[in-house]
């Protein structure tokens, strides 16, 4: 579905302040107008998001809605217990679609589900198909596997995103309702409540601080933190699979699961927001810190085991084992986007715009029609795929779907994940093409980002009395970077990421940062023993790699890069969409043949020997588009 020209962007997204919060940023909402951004979303709007409906009901989940709503006849279709939760993603990606402009059938496939949804929802508010289907109306007897209250966190977000984005409460009552029954079942020892219990897969935490926030019932706040508080605690095993080893305030490194890691302390980041409690904006800053040194992925991937979903060890981050799910990337923007909201700090910000460009996009096609579970920085010749959910191959659907609608709906809501306001006036987190507004204030820029480091901001609307200060982010990875207000340098140094311009501004003023986007060379922790002695080729948020598609006459295992030789940049229109690839100098090796034996002395000649190659690499998110093959992100350099 194409925005119209009239559209404008939702004034609330999906994190909405309460009133009392102790945030030191407001998100505001951006008119995405043109360039990077808009182009993906607008695939998103007119392919990813219209073939939901059909996909769901291929695989079976509407059908289950049916059954359980009484409608239908038939087995319950699905591997798993938690099949309702893509729905409920989908829905939400769609409420936040219709924010973006009018479309017939999009709002008529949202109300049929929406019924759907409500019809199987049970007399006290519980609802889950696989339970009510399967499991003979049997609850809560199996909370590590069981996926409950993940399916009801789910719901409860879809229904906050349904209510503002379109003011209708169908939706949002069928949350509430869930709500209540959780709150009326679930409570700590003493409480009176039958159930003291924690879900396998933190959701429902950040689900009911934002329900807090859509309508005021504190104790949807309260039933979040105790839900929060009594991970650790042994209520699931103590395993850290599942965040039930050690309480969150006392955690020194994130651990288990990596989208349940994320997704727990996305609730804790809210949390702090909403109480003001220092103990957890403690724990959250410190185990964010303790991610991004030793976890991340160059792309911002996270995930180093595909067996359990896990993190792994500090410093564990393989490449063609990487896991890196699609799901771990969108919990991450989620809980760094908390982060920069609650601090003010760059660095959050810096995160979520490396995670956007490369682990997260590289998840849907270019086309919108196929993903990828699992986002590897290597895939061998001669790789032979497993098939399924762990794929290096992207894929229709899955049997666990969890990340295409999740893609939807971080895409659909992505322009409130772009700038925020304060008191002293506007910060820019991430640069596209559009409008930025906060209260009085607008600016409109206009830049090629990220293919080209010049942004062009003009001033539309400001208070004319009064001074207030733009704060522009200085990427992380900017070595330099210049900025013009009208026909003067501004020469103010940025300070902890955020170069902030403070003037009493007046319509048509206008301000042109140039970030200097040279590639470069990047190399890793020496303690990462996976990538010790390559680098990886970046230019400004892109992580590049090679496709075996662009290197005839062998594979890539045999490729080397000289990095004696400089990077040149050449911009291909005719390529993948229109990108700019990085070309490099290289050789192929010659690999001597050892007959039965692999292994050579280290100093033998025949494994400096090598023909010269021209290696070119491309940004990283559109790999896996043309032709299965190899790939590698990480470049041996001898």
């Amino acid at each position: 579905m194409p925005r119209t020209n009239s559209a404008q962007p939702s004034p609330t997204g999906p994190v909405r302040l309460g009133p009392g919060s102790h945030s030191a940023l407001r998100p505001v909402a951006v008119d995405v107008a043109d360039g990077f951004w808009h182009a993906r979303r607008e695939v998103n709007a007119r392919t990813s998001i219209p073939q939901g409906p059909g996909l769901l009901e291929s695989a079976g989940n509407l059908h289950n809605l049916r059954l359980a709503a009484g409608t239908a006849d038939g087995e319950f279709q699905g591997a798993y217990p938690f099949v309702d939760t893509d729905v409920y993603k989908w829905l939400e990606a769609a409420a936040w679609q219709l924010a973006q402009g009018p479309s017939e059938q999009l709002e008529s496939d949202v109300d049929r589900i929406v019924s759907l949804v409500a019809a199987a929802q049970q007399p006290d508010g519980y609802l889950n198909t696989w339970f009510q289907l399967v499991k003979g109306g049997e609850r809560y007897q199996d909370l590590r596997w069981g996926h409950e209250l993940y399916c009801a966190g789910h719901l409860i977000q879809a229904a906050v995103a349904h209510h503002r984005a379109t003011g209708r409460t169908e939706l949002l009552d069928v949350g509430r309702k869930f709500a209540d029954h959780l709150d009326a079942v679930f409570g700590p020892p003493g409480s009176g409540k039958k159930i003291d219990g924690i879900d396998g897969h933190p959701e429902v935490e950040t689900a009911l601080v934002e329900l807090y926030r859509e309508t005021g019932e504190r104790r949807y706040l309260d039933l979040a933190g105790y839900f929060v508080d009594r991970h650790g605690h042994g209520l699931l095993g103590g395993e850290a699979y599942c965040q039930d080893r050690v309480p969150v305030r006392e955690a020194t490194n994130v651990e288990g699961h990596a989208v349940r890691q994320l997704y727990l302390l996305a609730a804790v980041a809210d949390l702090a927001t909403e109480t003001g409690e220092a103990e957890l904006r403690s724990a959250a800053e410190r185990l964010w810190q303790a991610m991004t040194t030793t976890k991340t992925h160059l792309t911002g991937g996270l995930g180093a085991h595909h067996e359990w979903e896990d993190f792994g060890d500090p410093y564990e981050l393989p490449n063609e084992r990487a896991y890196c799910e699609t799901c771990a990337a969108i919990a991450s923007v989620q809980w760094s986007w908390r982060m920069a909201l609650l601090t003010g700090e760059a660095r959050y910000s810096d995160l979520i715009e490396r995670t956007l460009f490369n682990g997260f996009l590289a998840g849907v096609s270019l086309d919108g029609e196929s993903w990828l579970y699992v986002n590897p920085l290597q895939v061998r010749d001669g790789h032979t795929d497993p098939g399924g959910d762990q794929s290096a191959r992207r894929t229709r659907w899955f049997r666990c779907a969890c990340c295409p609608p999740n893609v939807m709906r971080l895409l659909a809501a992505l322009e409130h994940y772009l700038a925020t306001s304060d008191d002293d006036g506007l910060q820019i987190h991430q640069y596209v093409s559009g409008r930025y507004t906060a209260g009085p204030v607008a600016v409109r820029a206009e830049t090629d980002y990220p293919w080209h480091g010049t942004i062009a901001l003009t001033v539309e609307d400001t208070p004319a009395d009064r001074p207030w200060t733009l704060s522009l982010r200085i990427p992380r990875w900017c070595r330099d970077f210049r900025v013009r207000c009208g026909e003067e340098t501004y020469d103010s140094p940025a300070r902890d990421g955020w170069l902030r311009l403070e003037r009493t501004w007046a319509p048509g003023d206008r301000v042109v940062l140039e970030l200097v986007m040279e590639p470069r060379l990047t190399a890793a922790d020496p303690r990462v023993d996976a990538v010790r002695g390559c680098v990886a080729i970046e230019r400004g948020p892109l992580v590049h790699c090679l496709e075996q598609v662009d290197h005839p006459g062998g594979g890539l295992d045999d490729i080397v890069i000289d990095t004696t030789r400089p990077l040149a940049v050449k911009h291909r229109p005719d390529l993948l969409g229109g990108v700019t690839t990085v070309v490099a100098a290289g050789r192929r090796r010659h690999i001597p043949d050892a007959g039965w034996w692999p292994y050579t002395t280290a100093d033998d000649p025949a494994r400096q020997d090598g023909d010269p190659v021209e290696l070119t690499a491309i940004p990283y998110y559109a790999w896996a588009n043309r032709q299965d093959g190899a790939m590698r992100v990480w470049l041996p350099t001898s």
